[in-house]
């Protein structure tokens, strides 16, 4: 083989690698089509909203569509480290720290109650201190009751709505949790308290979040995630923001039947992007949606809970090919 040929041979390998297209590449990268793109760097900023800083990361041109990244528990933006460089090449990408969580300010949870509304007022609050009219709205645990509230304040500002493990179904919760989430709301006794005190520990965070749907695989799971979350779970105080948000959880089901009737009136493009094996958000939720918006797109994947610590690249295969289906971008 001629030295030309061997050069030749050897710039269209790199070239593939560069575009996700190396040989032995994952096959949803074949499946989806979707080429790489060199990333925006990340930016660490800060906003004043109604007297308070809130965090957010940010990424990407301004004048492009943007995508807001809402987290959930024990999270914070962080949870989107992998995620945001592999959409910023495409997209604006804001993802911020709810007020008490990550590096937002966290108010003393004895003077200042936590609640579900409370992290919404903010987020929303956020985005209109960025002038944000229209976004997209990707949604992960807690990032449900936060995005739902949001869009139910601003029901025009949706895009596209993308689902990874984001409740907004009973049939997403097994009865015994749904059970616990009503217990948890209604008994505040000192034992009812410390139970859910304890989901807030070191093993906890470890063993029965990160780690507890990954046990055949755990080296897929980087220990920054935990490590980032428990240094802001150090003190009593920033445990208990969590624990009051626990207790808060029960009013995310009473109104699961408003958001549904959003979707249903307002048919959003819909991508669900849902770990199978979360025995916290069952399946089951994912197909829900299906009765409310039957034209959403549906991929259970193989994974759990933190689906986006498991399956950054394919979950950013799927927005991209979704977006660029429903905004004709090429």
């Amino acid at each position: 083989m001629s030295s030309s040929v061997i050069c030749a041979f050897l710039l269209v390998f790199a070239v593939s690698i560069l575009t996700n297209k190396a040989i032995g590449a994952d096959a949803v990268a074949s499946e989806v089509g979707v080429k790489a793109v060199w990333p925006a760097k990340t930016s660490y900023r800060y906003a004043n909203v109604d007297g308070k800083r809130i965090f957010y990361r940010e990424a990407g041109e301004q004048h492009n569509q943007t995508i807001v990244l809402l987290h959930g528990y024990p999270s914070s933006s962080h949870t989107y480290r992998e995620l945001i460089p592999l959409l910023s090449g495409r997209y604006h990408v804001i993802a911020p720290d709810y007020l008490g969580s990550g590096y937002s300010d966290r108010p003393d949870p004895a003077q200042h109650k936590y609640t579900f509304d409370v992290l919404a007022k903010y987020v929303d609050g956020l985005l209109t201190t960025l002038n944000l009219d229209k976004y997209s709205l990707y949604i992960q645990d807690f990032g449900a009751p936060v995005g739902y509230r949001m869009l139910l304040n601003n029901p025009d500002k949706l895009e596209v709505l993308i689902v990874q493990n984001g409740n907004a179904y009973l049939e997403g919760l097994t009865a015994p949790r749904q059970a616990f989430f009503k217990q948890a709301n209604q008994d505040k006794s000192l034992a009812q308290s410390d139970k859910i005190y304890s989901f807030t520990s070191e093993q906890a965070i470890i063993n029965k979040q990160y780690l507890r749907d990954v046990q055949d695989n755990t080296e897929i799971m980087s220990p920054d995630s935990w490590t980032h979350d428990l240094h802001f779970l150090q003190t009593e105080k920033d445990r208990l923001i969590q624990v009051q948000l626990l207790q808060d959880y029960y009013n995310n089901l009473l109104d699961y039947r408003k958001w549904q009737a959003y979707l249903r009136q307002k048919q959003p493009p819909t991508l669900i992007v849902w770990g199978k094996k979360d025995p916290a958000f069952i399946a089951a939720g994912a197909t829900a949606y299906l009765k409310d918006v039957p034209n959403a797109e549906l991929h259970l994947l193989d994974s759990g809970h933190f689906s986006v610590e498991e399956k950054s690249v394919e979950i950013a295969q799927y927005i991209v090919k979704f977006m660029e289906k429903n905004f004709n971008h090429k």
